[in-house]
């Protein structure tokens, strides 16, 4: 098992320098000779000879004869044959060992009882009460013990110790491992997972576990915002005044988007928000690499393709590909020798690899910051009305999952297919306008009227548009809360008067919310692609290019965020990028963000100086959906 080769690297070594280290006796120049041949034998792999010196060496020497045994136990181990280790190490006293010899002797044991299928010796070699285990033997040790505690059939256990390994792991060895934690956590009983995750506390390291296996077994999980702590870049002291912490650009970038077809119309405003950035970067004196841009003909076998060119071509870093298929195609290969920023999320929820992210505008976002927000806000009730639409049922399933883990109440759902009488039969309390941010939480007698309930919308404007004055007519007047969706990009005060009230969460670049951004009116009025619902794809693009530097960044520091364009930018433990979106409001048909709905730390790059805006990375004339969703 290769993790098991691995995690040995550091005994290895360990037992090498022991042969090279003079012993507390007495020992003859031949016999330290000898030593060092046999640590020089397994330096160099050849560790069947190794063991041969080694029981050599103890037929020789009375006083370490179990040291050297202990050693040729471990060179036959490496060499795949531990069951060739039995004999030497029945012969063995452990009481004459010393230093870490000991453990080293009860991991060999552990080992050879796990191969003859005594999970039951293992477990006790490796659960032994107040052992010391060396540094460097720790990942020996924490594996035997998961596969002790599989062959004993207690998944979860061997999880959770799989869980404490997964921090000391990098490359294969790394998405291996988890996917093992995964497949442990699949073997436990869905509803054993569920009373677990209910009794962790927030920052039980199994919990983002638990709830993955849980997602994966088509549980609606809660997914509770991000906490950020500190934006990146902060200036460091010094000569250059352009240099800021965890800021490493990569010297070549390759960008895998589709050129043409039916996902040209959502390729073209990220590629141009990914350039717009990249050109602002440039204005700031801000490292920047090479970029190549490749097609990824929107294609698993496209983007594989792709991927594997730009790796040929000397990329030291990816960013793409767009589409759900196309990251699961390349999230599927063996090995991925560069690393990847996906912008998207997988269609068979993979795991990224090592040193991968991927990064999305995903509805299940929107819908759980819209139950923290109603909660936050003092409203525990909610109604959910959503359209068919796919992305509707996602926010939806998210929103219900937050709502019940916050303390929430759902009161009823129901999806529209018609908007033209879509409120008879609803049964919603009357309720009264919504209270202001940071009003006190309704009291006991509010419960009755409604004060303590929302409503919660996913659907496209025109679809509001129909909605809402429904709604008044029904003399239903509680608050309204909304995916992005509902806002078309750009204001049009005539025909969204009707939204009046209506609180939605979007992206901060829309609205100029986030300072030391190029400003959004300056850019749209030159590049189409940045009008409209297109308008989050190219902040998405904006964000793609803003995240390189900072990748490894935030994915190394907990709590460490990037104030981004279409959010606020954060890393969780399986390199998935996490949004904290703004909240807006629409009054006098003017859609307008709410004070205080978002933290305004400077980006990490200076704005451009004033009424200058980026040229357009292509003359293509430029289109994209009015919902600003990136393509399945």
């Amino acid at each position: 098992m290769r993790l098991m080769r691995t995690a040995t690297t550091g005994l290895l070594f360990a037992l090498v320098l022991a042969a090279c280290v003079p012993m507390n006796v007495q020992r003859s120049p031949a016999e330290i000779a000898a030593a060092q041949n046999a640590a020089n034998l397994m330096q160099q792999g050849q560790f069947d000879q190794a063991a041969q010196a080694y029981l050599t060496l103890a037929t020789q020497s009375s006083s370490q004869a179990d040291s050297y045994r202990l050693q040729a136990a471990e060179a036959w181990r490496q060499e795949g044959q531990i069951e060739r280790a039995g004999p030497t190490l029945d012969s063995i006293k452990r009481q004459r060992l010393s230093g870490d010899e000991p453990l080293q002797f009860d991991l060999l044991r552990a080992e050879l009882a796990l191969n003859q299928h005594d999970a039951q010796t293992a477990l006790q070699l490796t659960t032994q009460p107040n052992v010391t285990v060396p540094a460097g033997m720790q990942l020996r040790f924490l594996e035997l013990r998961a596969r002790a505690m599989q062959a004993s059939g207690d998944n979860w256990g061997a999880a959770r110790t799989r869980v404490q390994m997964d921090d000391q792991l990098n490359g294969f060895d790394h998405t291996q491992n988890r996917r093992q934690i995964l497949d442990l956590l699949g073997k436990v009983n869905v509803d054993s997972l569920k009373q677990r995750a209910a009794a962790m506390k927030p920052g039980d390291r199994m919990l983002p576990w638990v709830n993955e296996a849980l997602s994966r077994q088509g549980v609606a999980v809660a997914s509770p915002q991000p906490e950020l702590q500190q934006p990146v870049g902060t200036l460091l002291p010094g000569a250059n005044a352009n240099v800021r912490e965890g800021y490493k650009a990569p010297a070549q970038l390759a960008l895998l988007l589709p050129s043409d077809g039916n996902y040209a119309a959502a390729s073209t405003p990220i590629r141009e928000g990914f350039f717009a950035a990249y050109l602002d970067a440039g204005r700031n004196h801000a490292p920047r690499p090479v970029v190549r841009v490749y097609d990824s003909q929107g294609t698993a076998d496209g983007a594989v393709k792709a991927y594997q060119q730009a790796v040929s071509d000397g990329a030291n870093l990816v960013v793409g590909p767009l589409t759900r298929g196309e990251v699961s195609a390349i999230f599927g290969q063996t090995q991925l020798p560069v690393p990847l920023l996906a912008l998207n999320h997988p269609d068979d929820r993979q795991l990224p690899a090592s040193g991968t992210s991927e990064f999305g505008l995903l509805p299940e976002t929107e819908g759980a910051q819209t139950a923290d927000h109603m909660i936050e806000r003092g409203l525990h009730h909610a109604y959910v009305l959503v359209s068919n639409d796919d992305f509707a049922q996602r926010a939806a399933t998210a929103f219900k999952a937050e709502l019940a883990a916050r303390g929430g109440q759902l009161d009823g759902m129901v999806t529209l297919t018609s908007f033209t009488n879509a409120v008879s039969g609803l049964n919603i309390p009357h309720g009264n306008p919504a209270p202001a941010a940071g009003a006190t939480a309704p009291t006991p007698a509010d419960t009755d009227t409604g004060n303590d309930t929302g409503i919660f919308i996913s659907m496209r404007p025109n679809q509001a548009r129909m909605l809402i004055p429904q709604l008044q007519i029904a003399n239903i007047h509680l608050p309204v809360f909304a995916t992005s969706h509902v806002y078309a990009g750009s204001d049009d005060a005539t025909a969204n008067r009707d939204l009046d009230g209506v609180e939605f969460c979007d992206a901060p670049w829309l609205f100029d919310a986030q300072p030391g951004l190029p400003n959004h009116d300056d850019i749209a009025a030159q590049l189409p692609s940045a009008n409209g619902g297109a308008a989050r794809l190219f902040a998405f693009g904006m964000d793609a290019w803003n995240l390189v530097p900072y990748l490894d960044w935030l994915r190394t520091h907990p709590g460490s965020y990037m104030p981004g364009a279409s959010g606020q930018l954060t890393a969780d433990q399986f390199g998935r990028i996490r949004r904290v979106l703004i909240w807006a409001k629409f009054q006098d048909g003017l859609a307008r963000p709410l004070s205080g709905s978002l933290q305004t730390d400077d980006v990490p790059s200076s704005a451009p100086p004033a009424n200058t805006a980026p040229e357009p990375a292509s003359s293509a004339p430029a289109s994209a959906s009015s919902s600003g969703v990136i393509p399945s």
